[in-house]
């Protein structure tokens, strides 16, 4: 009678209806998949918020690096880009061209005057250079990359682990059924609805998890292309100004 008169409260109730009706292992999918929903959502928030403040910095690095045609002009001055992925590739080749130049990487009062007698490196040492960019490019990458795996495990995982549910809760329905010796459509409906609610579950951690990973992984690669085409504009940069082609070159400082 009260279904009757409020059919609308009850079919906006279906889910609770649904979980009420869900078995023991149904209810446990459902809070594994309510843990990872959590987890995804919290990694899809947090990278984004990263990137976002990653591209700002690097926007900030390179139109300063732009304005100067000395390369090592603020690496000398200290200045700091924190969060930007370009401004560490740009660190460590700094870091590595100067210990080359100048035996030493630390930065003092008389750096611009050590700078301007020392001789230029070899090709050799511009290699060890381009390596360290590499080494920097690497690492920074493997650090935006960082917990994507979770988001990867729930766009995966959560339909299998959802489908689980759903399949044992249909198995218990129907062993219900058969142990009550007959079969009828009031019988088995709670038992079905309580078994669909992790299929349902599962595709509302799955769907924004795949939309969230996809847009990371694009945005991620995106700011990679970005460190690697930066390493080659300042390898060149560093060749015209401090790499000796000719065919005497200094000694290979270690």
């Amino acid at each position: 009678m009260t279904e009757m008169l409020f059919p609308g409260f009850f079919a906006a109730g279906g889910l609770v209806f649904s979980f009420t009706h869900a078995t023991v292992a149904g209810k446990a999918v459902l809070f594994l998949l309510s843990i990872g929903s959590i987890f995804s959502w919290s990694v899809m928030v947090t990278k984004m918020r990263v990137i976002q403040f990653a591209r700002k910095q690097s926007d900030r690095f390179l139109a300063a690096f732009r304005q100067d045609r000395q390369p090592l002009r603020m690496f000398e001055s200290s200045v700091r880009f924190s969060g930007s992925p370009v401004f560490n590739v740009y660190r460590a080749g700094c870091r590595e061209l100067t210990f080359h130049l100048l035996g030493s990487a630390e930065i003092d009062e008389t750096f611009r005057a050590r700078l301007e007698i020392a001789d230029k490196i070899s090709p050799a040492q511009m290699h060890a250079v381009n390596a360290a960019m590499e080494r920097a490019v690497g690492e920074t990458a493997l650090k935006l990359e960082s917990q994507m795996i979770l988001l990867a495990t729930a766009v995966s995982g959560a339909p299998f682990l959802g489908l689980l549910g759903t399949v044992w809760g249909v198995m218990d329905t129907f062993t219900g059924v058969a142990e009550a010796g007959s079969a009828n459509l009031a019988a088995m409906a709670p038992g079905v609805s309580g078994a669909l609610i992790t299929t349902v579950t599962a595709l509302c951690v799955a769907i924004p998890a795949m939309f969230g990973y996809n847009f990371l992984v694009t945005s991620i690669r995106g700011m990679i292309v970005e460190m690697d085409n930066f390493a080659a504009e300042l390898a060149s940069e560093f060749e015209h100004k401090y790499v000796e082609h000719g065919s005497r070159v200094s000694d290979f400082r270690r």
